[in-house]
């Protein structure tokens, strides 16, 4: 396919994703299942154009004046790609498969318009609705943390150090050409172009022996702030696929006893097949039948309660842009009645002097210090642990990732702009 042509099949996906309100991943997989002629590299260009045309959506109609799918695709190949209007021209030629030619009012406006003046929640590429949550939590930095919200993410990978140190991983992987992560001490990074195809890392040697998992830094380093340490006894209240699970695992290095839970079974189901890879011998998973969790027998027992708790995924925006759109209110409050139900559960399970790792991968104060502040003033006999102590789990990196991250009286808000991670929240909240 021409790049004209992969242009109009991302403004035809766009059409679908919009108007039919269809998670993006599934629009592009009729798409592609609809047009067999196309090969990997076309679907992945258009995967490409249709995800950074999600990103940019507000900004990209603000620039067009308009909000149609072909709007914002062509206002994304300025905003996003940094074309001219000659380049977009090109492209929308009007041949067969390309898409209409420029009118002379879209081509004044790829040349003139600018976000100089646009509100924050064009500028930052979020939903209007969602501002007063993003100036409670940025104030006057809300639209560049949206804007940075609305970057591309790498591919962040976790080496298990139950199957061999960081070194080793990197070596397996050097076609790949992976960096070492910023801040995690488990993290391998591997930076994707605008049109790449993402690798078949599931396929790489590494993988199947477990010795990598696809984890972004940020979630790393949620699990590692948790403290988790050998020979302690672990829940993980919300385990769902298992990724912080397995990192927990691997940071108590087989000792203690690390109990997985999830109030959907279904979520557990890919846990079971990621463990067996990993190498972990510590690891219960008690699935729930029916409606109950089948973890009564470890009440009082803990050590950790670790909760990645539902929450918005507003943090998780650069790798699912679309979801950004399709967020209603009722969301958030469905999400915070959720949030302080699961806090309070997990109290039940702590011994005297335990600890809460409460985590979410959001970047709404409602759902992170607001969520613990109301947590704390339920439970008198719990203390947030200072954020600078949390760090410290970072060794020499902590100092400089103190003064990255935004550290608050209630715990860790970790964001693209600030730390070059997804967004996540991370407060300790010990017993006395």
């Amino acid at each position: 396919m021409t790049p004209a042509a992969r242009l109009q099949a991302a403004i035809e996906v766009l059409a679908t994703i919009l108007d039919d309100r269809r998670p993006a991943a599934d629009a592009l997989k009729t798409w592609g299942q609809a047009h067999r002629f196309a090969g990997s590299g076309d679907r992945a260009a258009i995967g490409g154009l249709v995800f950074d045309a999600l990103r940019r959506k507000a900004s990209s109609a603000y620039l067009m004046d308009a909000e149609t799918p072909r709007a914002v695709a062509l206002g994304m190949l300025k905003r996003e790609r940094g074309l001219e209007s000659e380049a977009i021209a090109k492209l929308a030629s009007g041949v067969q498969y390309a898409p209409a030619v420029l009118s002379d009012d879209e081509r004044k406006r790829l040349d003139s318009t600018t976000l100089d003046d646009a509100p924050p929640h064009i500028a930052g590429d979020y939903p209007e609705w969602l501002d007063g949550a993003f100036a409670q939590s940025f104030g006057d930095k809300r639209a560049e943390e949206g804007a940075a919200l609305a970057s591309r993410a790498p591919l962040d990978l976790r080496v298990n150090t139950l199957k061999g140190e960081r070194d080793k991983a990197a070596g397996q992987l050097a076609d790949l050409k992976p960096e070492v992560t910023p801040w995690s001490p488990w993290g391998l990074r591997i930076m994707l172009g605008a049109e790449a195809k993402a690798p078949p890392v599931h396929a790489e040697p590494a993988f199947i022996k477990g010795l990598i998992e696809v984890q972004d830094e940020g979630s790393q380093l949620a699990a590692l702030f948790s403290g988790a340490a050998p020979g302690e006894q672990v829940l993980d209240l919300c385990a769902g696929a298992g990724g912080k699970t397995l990192a927990l695992a691997a940071m108590m290095a087989n000792k203690g006893q690390l109990f997985a839970t999830d109030d959907d079974k279904r979520r557990l189901a890919p846990i079971h097949d990621r463990l067996s890879r990993s190498g972990a011998r510590n690891v219960q998973v008690r699935t729930p039948k029916s409606i109950h969790t089948e973890i009564d027998d470890l009440k009082g027992r803990m050590d950790l309660v670790l909760i990645d708790a539902p929450c918005t995924g507003t943090g998780a925006w650069r790798r699912n842009p679309d979801a950004k759109w399709r967020m209603r209110p009722g969301a958030l409050e469905q999400r915070l009645m959720e949030q302080a139900g699961i806090l309070d559960r997990a109290v039940e399970f702590l011994k005297p002097g335990g600890r809460i790792a409460y985590i979410t991968c959001s970047l709404l104060e409602a759902e992170n210090g607001a969520q613990v502040r109301g947590f704390l003033a339920r439970h008198p006999g719990f203390a947030a642990e200072p954020a600078g102590e949390t760090v410290k789990a970072l060794g020499t990196s902590a100092a400089v990732f103190a003064k990255a991250a935004r550290l608050g009286p209630e715990g860790i808000l970790m964001t693209p702009k600030s730390t070059g991670t997804d967004g996540f929240f991370v407060a300790v909240l010990r017993r006395s």
